[in-house]
């Protein structure tokens, strides 16, 4: 069957894409292939379901103009469609001087990006959360939480209101891009389209590759690890509490974060994963190994950040030294308290040469455009992301690179 567009993946930042396309060309034709049973399984699905608000970006970077618009973004889309959601506030709390230091430098950048945020020495913290101890923190007020799942289903719903197709339960084995059309094929069926979108997530490298590019990344999975907290101990915090960053890596650290639906959970660490879509612990995937395994690039990450990556390792293996690592900031945390929950894997795009992306990785050809990496925020800002894609797809609109 012929379409104008199709969108491969049904994560958030997809449906993001498709709806836009539909907004901006009403009646184009317009379908979604999804691989899983339903919408959202993967990254969207599988997070802290945190609407950041852009504390940690270079200031006026793609990133955080995109995260700023994307948090207001969402808590409309929120709104118009009854979506439970809550702005809690997030406190990044400093436990050493060195974090102390790092955490002015977090605040200029917020308040570069014009970000409301206010400091709170150790006393103000104390009362503000009497359970959590620190030297300083940064309070970010319009921080919030949503379930990215429920606003991932409410997206699909919207895109087949428009008039467009999700097909799931679709995995793509074929793409074939000619001088008019490109084909995408799933075993026997097959899509002449005019423009494709790929948001291919854990999958963005070989999808790529796939449709005739010749990928200069690879996707590097890092399992993601969470605990929630057993009942007693839902209300231990009100806010979200992040520690301060390690600028030199792409991930948040472990944080206690309160959920739009209830339970308190901690997490994640990063720790790589041997399975790029093998959630429940010890899930090995040999393909998946062997890929990673032969680029140059994830030894020379190893060969980087091997003493980050042991401690890693030592806290996903041991309960109790995760334990300690969240009472840094929140002391009262006993063993008991933490009980078993899912965990996520992020999609790293790593670099021959070994650089972590931090940033948006693109890659187009005359009638695609494959989103190769969509770190967090991405989820905060999908609708942004979403809207930035199909002005390019409909009018052939630049994307910014910075």
């Amino acid at each position: 069957m012929a379409y104008d567009y199709c969108v491969l993946g049904g994560g958030i930042v997809g449906l993001a894409t498709a709806l836009k396309l539909l907004e901006f060309q009403p009646g184009a034709r317009v379908v979604v292939l999804e691989k899983e049973p339903g919408p959202g399984r993967h990254q969207t699905g599988h997070n802290s379901g945190v609407i950041h608000a852009g504390v940690y970006y270079a200031p006026g970077s793609l990133k955080a103009r995109l995260c700023k618009a994307g948090a207001q973004a969402t808590i409309e889309f929120c709104q118009q469609h009854d979506i439970p959601y809550r702005r809690t506030g997030k406190l990044l709390v400093a436990t050493t001087p060195l974090e102390v230091d790092r955490l002015q430098d977090v605040r200029r950048r917020a308040e570069a990006n014009g970000l409301d945020v206010e400091p709170v020495d150790q006393t103000e913290l104390r009362r503000r959360e009497p359970q959590v101890s620190g030297l300083s923190a940064l309070l970010v007020a319009s921080t919030g939480i949503v379930d990215f799942g429920r606003v991932a289903a409410a997206m699909a719903r919207e895109v087949r209101a428009a008039g467009g197709t999700i097909e799931v339960g679709t995995r793509v084995t074929g793409i074939t891009e000619g001088a008019r059309q490109i084909t995408v094929t799933a075993g026997n069926r097959r899509w002449d389209v005019d423009r494709l979108v790929v948001c291919g997530g854990l999958q963005a490298d070989r999808l790529a590759a796939m449709a005739g590019l010749e990928p200069d990344f690879q996707i590097i999975p890092f399992r993601g690890e969470y605990y929630r907290l057993r009942p007693e101990r839902r209300g231990i915090v009100s806010h979200l509490i992040y520690p301060v960053p390690d600028p030199e890596l792409p991930f948040l650290g472990v944080h206690l974060s309160p959920t739009i639906d209830g339970p308190t959970t901690v997490g994640p660490n990063a720790v790589l994963a041997l399975s790029r879509e093998g959630y429940p612990w010890l899930s090995v995937s040999m393909r998946d190994v062997a890929t990673y395994a032969r680029f140059p690039g994830m030894w020379r990450v190893a060969r980087t950040h091997w003493r980050t990556g042991a401690v890693e390792m030592r806290n996903s293996i041991s309960k109790r030294a995760y334990l300690r690592m969240c009472q840094r900031y929140c002391p009262d945390l006993r063993l008991a308290d933490l009980l078993p929950m899912r965990a996520g894997i992020r999609a790293q795009a790593v670099q021959p040469d070994g650089t972590l992306v931090h940033d948006f990785l693109l890659r187009e050809t005359e009638r695609s455009l494959h989103v190769c990496n969509a770190p967090s925020p991405a989820a905060t800002s999908a609708v942004p992301i979403g809207e930035m894609i199909a002005r390019r797809m409909v009018d052939g609109t630049p994307i910014p690179t910075q």
